[in-house]
């Protein structure tokens, strides 16, 4: 027969509560043993031995586990009462928070020895959580954030906690009033496991009705609520605005009578300030309450008025609460005090640079406002990439150590005194250069690209540069790339640390389309950017080409059987040689463009594209070299091209060329500049491009050529280019990787076709075509430049103000301008998609002659984009674009609208 006694429960005092006796039969009480009894009524403490232990209850885990963990073992002497042996062990395992319960019962004594029974009560499993009541998407969100486990313990702790944050995740989206009641379930088939479930009632959404600010008698309460950008009003309409009382007072509103007799009528502001009380219109932005991006607000409050020198101003109260109709009143209550500005500045501490030319790159004088802000970014305490402030001086000359201190002298009226205190350090030498995380490109392509090198002096201005040097090969993730300079003060030196993250380079492409009187056509093409041709013949190093040199193989292959087929094939070396930034790129093409319209029959047949065609064989050589003057951005290239243009029987183009072979021999020279920070979406920089392509003069050599019955089987011309663009962000980087930004592109470009002989007419090849999407058709075989115009087809003789004897030569054009402007906004910049969306401005037009030149007369459009960056396929692009210049009084405006794609580039 089994007796024992509790020795302590769960409560983790040790004391002997109750004296229960327990047998196998539970049925039948039996009587206490005696021995177990004296012991807890002993008078004297008594030291016992432990002569066995038992453990029950448990269901997952071992008994020697459950032992060891309560640090009690067989042999282990207790003293009784008094000693705190078993307090300690019922403490050891509620610590572990496994249990709903721990007891411990004396079981049987004999003499000093006794045996002992653990008891104990497993907390079940998490065997599947769930949730009610919301949609797929919150429920992805909120399995990751309240960080559940399948398998772990259920504890209170546990369960509370995933409470408090699906309240934080629905109180950032504006439900500040959500609930969340939870429900345990026993799994069935499952010993001791439960599934939980979260039953979410989210509520109404709170969204702020008005910010109210008091005490802001110096900045005006809309200039306050532009800073808070998390925070933002809701859109109302109403003839009779209520008159409340807010928090710390009334708001005071602007009379008509006041706004009248002081004139504010004339001031945008105060026009707004006077008319928003009835109406307010907030179309782009968010009026949800989030409290998080309510304190970010503050602070952005504060710095707005330290930017204006208010040094000492403060939040005093802030409060929220609840209108008649259920939205957020917010009212914020100020203290500005006085406004500072900047006394005398002296410099301390300064050898290598004067404190006058100190002064002058800092650009603050005695009575600025008082701006710590401006104060610090100026001495470079806050460093931006464009440089220009006293930090960036020092440390692109090697004063990796140096440091400076703006410390306040002086607290005078509304003035404050500076004094600089520099350290500025010995140069620093760079030592040692490291690479990780390349794992396809080799380190050689990496560190040619790097303008940090061992030996030379450390300089700032060359991290930048090599950062962005290495995001334009294309190779990595361009939001990874990590510098990071470990100095060495001992010897005065430094190492650089350079960490990439690889993506895939590579494009392929893979399309059909149907149309354009040939029927289906299909397109196989495939570029590697970062081909390795020395080991072509290392057939360990295929996968499936080799890779990890930089340069680039393109190949690509278009055909619908004997109506149209095209062939190209192009290789570039950047690195010729391996020294020096001088580039090599060959290329191949060969394209046949057959007229499969059968005119007799009135049908499309392979026998007539054998009798009607247009085909094309090209070859081109370049060599492209890096200035070091003006500066090392600007490149130089020379290219060398033929072209051989043979037509049969093919109709719509120039008289005399129906059935003729040209051959096209032409130099072409092009300076450039590209200083953009990355390659796929720029965030600054510009991009210059002049260029000049020549063929020799024939006509002047030989003037019979003018009236030859084959003038053009020499084409002669002089053709020059200009594009210019630029790239400015118009907001500060926000999001999680501080990639999101508003970017503003503007682009110009022109185009002059010239001549050598005035008594010839304008070569039929290299002109210029514009309008719609910039895709390359039968005549883009031609060799003409196809400029893209967004809303408009592609320009033809059908408009007599653009080309007067609607000639069919005349659709081709030898002077073209055109003017972009884009506001572009990242979605997300991962290596593995880059997207982003755009709204554009575009003018542009094309002209015959210098004659009819007139570059005021532009067709014009606006419209929407979006840009879609797929490493394997490269850019993907629609716009929807719509011509203002085609408008007709009475017209629809989808008559004036056309939608537009791009493939594998972004065209001009």
């Amino acid at each position: 027969m089994l007796r024992r006694i509790p020795v302590a429960t769960s409560l983790l005092v040790f004391c002997l509560l109750t004296i229960t006796a327990f047998s196998q039969d539970t049925t039948h009480p039996t009587s206490i043993d005696p021995e177990l009894e004296a012991i807890p009524n002993a008078k004297q403490p008594k030291e016992y031995v432990i002569a066995d232990i038992k453990v029950t209850g448990t269901q997952k885990y071992d008994a020697s586990i459950i032992t060891s963990i309560a640090a009690l073992n067989v042999g282990d002497k207790v003293v009784i009462p008094g000693g705190d042996n078993f307090s300690k062990a019922i403490q050891n395992l509620w610590n572990q928070k496994l249990f709903a319960n721990v007891k411990i019962f004396f079981t049987k004594v004999d003499g000093r020895n006794l045996s002992i029974e653990i008891n104990i009560t497993e907390r079940p499993t998490l065997s599947n959580f769930f949730f009610k009541g919301i949609k797929k998407t919150e429920e992805d969100d909120l399995k990751k954030k309240t960080g559940l486990v399948k398998g772990r313990v259920i504890t209170e702790n546990m369960i509370r906690t995933a409470i408090e944050l699906i309240q934080k995740y629905y109180s950032e989206k504006g439900y500040r009033s959500a609930e969340v009641k939870t429900e345990l379930k026993k799994e069935a088939g499952m010993a001791n496991a439960q599934s939980l479930t979260f039953d979410i009632t989210k509520g109404p959404k709170v969204r702020v009705n008005e910010i109210s600010f008091f005490d802001n008698h110096n900045i005006s309460g809309d200039k306050l609520k532009g800073q808070m950008k998390g925070t933002k009003e809701m859109t109302h309409l109403t003839l009779f605005p209520p008159k409340e009382m807010k928090a710390y007072g009334t708001s005071e509103r602007m009379t008509l009578d006041s706004f009248v007799r002081e004139h504010d009528y004339l001031y945008p502001t105060k026009i707004k300030e006077y008319i928003d009380p009835y109406f307010r219109f907030k179309l782009f932005s968010s009026a949800k309450f989030s409290e998080k991006k309510y304190e970010e607000d503050k602070d952005k409050i504060l710095d707005y008025y330290n930017s204006k020198g208010y040094r000492d101003a403060g939040i005093v109260q802030d409060t929220q609460y609840y209108t008649s109709k259920g939205t957020l009143n917010v009212d914020i209550r100020v203290s500005e005090g006085h406004k500072y500005y900047f006394g005398n500045i002296s410099w301390k501490g300064n050898t290598k640079y004067s404190d006058s030319l100190l002064t002058l790159i800092m650009g603050i004088k005695k009575g600025d406002v008082y701006n710590l802000d401006i104060l610090n970014k100026k001495l470079g305490k806050q460093m931006a990439p464009e440089g220009g402030d006293i930090s960036g001086l020092y440390m692109d000359d090697g004063y990796l150590f140096f440091q400076v201190d703006p410390v306040e002298t002086a607290v005078y009226n509304d003035t404050i005194d500076f004094e600089i205190r520099m350290r500025e350090g010995p140069q620093a030498t760079i030592k040692n250069i490291r690479i990780a995380g390349n794992e396809k490109t080799k380190e050689h392509v990496i560190r040619r690209e790097i303008r940090t090198v061992p030996g030379d002096k450390f300089s700032r201005e060359a991290l930048i540069r090599s950062q962005r040097e290495i995001a334009n090969l294309g190779f990595f993730n361009q939001e990874k790339i990590g510098i990071n300079p470990v100095p060495n003060p001992e010897d005065g030196t430094v190492d650089i640390n350079y960490t990439v993250e690889e993506k895939s380079a590579d494009q392929l492409e893979l399309s059909a389309g149907w149309g354009g009187g040939i029927g289906l056509t299909g397109t196989v093409g495939v570029t590697f950017n970062n081909f390795s041709l020395k080991n072509i013949f290392n057939k360990s190093a295929w996968d499936p080409l080799p890779t990890g040199d930089g340069q680039k193989l393109s190949l690509r292959i278009q055909s619908n059987g004997r109506a149209f087929r095209s062939e190209n094939i192009s290789f570039t070396e950047p690195w010729l040689g391996g020294k020096k930034r001088n580039s090599l790129t060959v290329s191949f093409y060969n394209t046949r463009y057959s007229n499969s319209y059968d005119y007799r029959t009135g049908t499309y047949s392979r026998k007539a594209s054998d009798t009607s065609y247009l085909r094309t064989f090209g070859a081109s050589i370049a060599l492209g070299k890096q200035l070091k003057w003006p500066d090392d951005f600007f490149t130089l290239v020379y290219s060398l091209n033929y072209t051989q243009y043979k037509l049969k029987n093919y109709p719509n183009l120039f008289p005399g060329l129906n059935n003729s072979t040209s051959h096209n021999v032409s130099f072409k020279i092009a300076l450039s500049r590209n200083s953009v920070d990355q390659p796929i979406f720029p965030r600054s920089g510009s991009n210059f491009l002049l260029s000049g392509q020549f063929t020799p003069p024939y006509s002047l050599i030989d003037p019979s050529l003018v009236t030859s019955s084959h003038p053009y089987e020499l084409p002669e011309f002089h053709k020059w280019r200009f594009n210019g663009e630029w790239y400015v962000p118009l907001t500060k980087p926000s999001g999680a990787d501080k990639s999101h930004q508003f970017v503003l592109k503007l682009a110009a470009k022109y185009g002059f076709m010239g001549k050598y002989n005035r008594n010839l007419d304008y070569s039929p090849f290299e002109r210029f075509q514009l309008g719609d999407a910039g895709l390359t058709n039968n005549f883009g075989i031609l060799g003409y430049d196809i400029i893209a115009h967004r809303g408009y087809p592609i320009y033809d003789n059908s408009d007599p103000s653009v080309n007067p004897d609607k000639s069919q030569a005349s659709r081709f054009f030898t002077i073209f301008n055109k003017y972009t402007a884009e506001v572009r906004y990242p979605f997300t910049t991962n290596p593995s998609s880059t997207i982003y969306g755009l709204a554009f401005f575009e003018a542009a037009n094309g002209w015959f002659d210098y004659k009819d030149y007139n570059p005021f007369r532009l067709r014009r459009s606006v419209g929407l984009g979006a840009r879609f960056f797929l490493p394997m396929f490269g850019l993907l692009g629609f716009d929807y674009g719509i011509g203002i210049d085609r408008m007709q009084p009475g017209g629809k405006l989808k008559d004036a609208a056309k939608f537009t794609f791009m493939l594998g580039f972004e065209p001009e």
